[in-house]
């Protein structure tokens, strides 16, 4: 009579989660992820905000337009903008929004910004 088979043999099941184990926790720190660093923003009334501030503010209009002290700023030429005002406002940008804008303009705006070297960038709605 044959002997019946009651015993199931995990060895290798346990071999394979082991190895598995181990490639992931080689890979782990090699999977740097690049993003934006965003900060938490605090809330402050506008009167504890000291008027000696220089503070860059530009607007981005409903129809996807910049906007500096109230005059229009062409999408091609922003950086160079940025670039020639920043020398007088050290302290970063304040970016206010339309409702109606595109977050596309919003983000152009930013990466403008960041590519002129501002590390201040702060978001109005």
């Amino acid at each position: 009579m044959r002997d019946s088979f009651n015993e199931i043999n995990i060895t290798p099941l346990t071999d394979i989660f082991l190895v598995l184990l181990i490639i992931m926790m080689v890979i782990a720190p090699m999977l740097d992820q690049q993003g934006l660093n965003l900060a938490v923003p605090e809330v402050v009334n506008q009167e504890d905000i000291a008027k000696d501030t220089k503070i860059m503010n530009f607007a981005v209009s409903g129809d996807n337009k910049y906007y500096f002290d109230g005059e229009e700023v062409a999408p091609e030429t922003l950086e160079d903008f940025i670039t020639e005002k920043a020398k007088d406002f050290p302290d970063g940008l304040l970016i206010q929004v339309d409702d109606d804008a595109e977050h596309g303009a919003v983000v152009k705006l930013m990466d403008s910004a960041r590519n002129v070297g501002m590390t201040s960038i702060s978001l109005a709605h």
